[in-house]
């Protein structure tokens, strides 16, 4: 199995957009395959908007794809998100990846943008039916719950025949929506055994609907840190995980040295995991540059050898 590796963001960690930049060339430059932000309206912490992050990752890279980890539909106009996705792989000459969503109903955006959390699963169907439907056909008329449209055109359509559509959740009814609408699915925090279960379950689930999801199109992410555990930077970002999940943030960590990041990656690459999402615990420009330097130059060209292209 050939596998790729990009890197996400949670947060913003830099000073300013030049910090920003200087990581993005870098990983241009470096080898990494594709570059990823997390999606958050609402924060007390600084986070990139998704969709404008893509538009300047296509006019400032030549080479990397990026996508959006993930986009929660529920959020969006769909006919609005679809016309962005599809100006921005037109513009970036087809190296957009988006992801969707359903969104966690203990965020902060359903109550500021006035929305029922117990509508987020229908209308993240009615999106992903919208936005496949309006990247595809010439004219779309639907009639939902949430949406009504009359003839409704996107031109022009994305460069990428078949935009892909990345979906993310572990629920069942992440698995459903994953079989019927997904091209790829990308695991959240699960471990590797739990990420193996879900695409497993995707497989079937796929099958069944009459549909095939390609096997190099299931992706998973870690955080990932050069150092000690007792780091600065690293005791507060596991201990804020353990809070959040209840769950030991070993197994949504990697941290120590190559041979930590490598073994990990091949206990995901066991379970049919091939993408992944590689987010650098460290804060400050420098801090992250030289995370992401680290991975580049001892990481990269170990899973090339491991697991090389096809």
């Amino acid at each position: 199995m050939s596998i790729s590796i990009g890197l996400g963001l949670m947060d913003f960690p830099f000073g300013s957009a030049a910090g920003f930049w200087r990581w993005v060339d870098m990983c241009e430059a470096g080898g990494v395959d594709s570059l990823w932000q997390t999606d958050r309206i609402v924060s007390r912490t600084p986070i990139l908007e998704s969709m404008t992050t893509m538009a300047a990752l296509a006019g400032r890279t030549r080479r990397m794809k990026f996508g959006m980890n993930v986009v929660s539909l529920a959020f969006r106009d769909p006919v609005l998100l679809a016309k962005q996705c599809a100006t921005i792989d037109v513009l970036s000459e087809g190296r957009l990846l988006p992801a969707f969503g359903i969104g966690s109903p203990l965020s902060p955006e359903w109550k500021a943008l006035g929305l029922d959390t117990s509508t987020r699963g229908r209308r993240t169907d009615e999106g992903l039916e919208i936005i496949t439907r309006l990247w595809r056909e010439e004219r779309v008329t639907y009639a939902g719950r949430f949406s009504q449209l009359n003839e409704v055109s996107i031109l022009p359509h994305p460069v990428q025949p078949n935009l892909p559509i990345w979906i993310g959740g572990s629920s069942e009814a992440a698995i459903r929506r994953t079989a019927r609408y997904g091209t790829g699915w990308i695991a959240g925090s699960e471990a590797p055994a739990e990420a193996g279960r879900v695409v497993r379950a995707i497989i079937a689930a796929a099958a069944e609907a009459g549909r095939q999801i390609d096997a190099d199109h299931y992706g998973a992410g870690f955080a990932f840190h050069f150092g000690s555990p007792e780091d600065a930077a690293v005791k507060p970002a596991m201990d804020a995980f353990r809070k959040r999940t209840g769950r030991d943030p070993a197994t949504a960590f990697a941290v120590g040295d190559a041979d930590t990041v490598m073994a990990r990656l091949a206990e995901f690459v066991d379970e049919g995991i091939s993408k992944f999402i590689l987010r650098p615990v460290m804060g400050g420009d420098d801090g992250v540059i030289a995370q992401t330097h680290a991975l580049i130059a001892t990481v990269l060209p170990r899973a090339a050898a491991a697991w090389p292209r096809r």
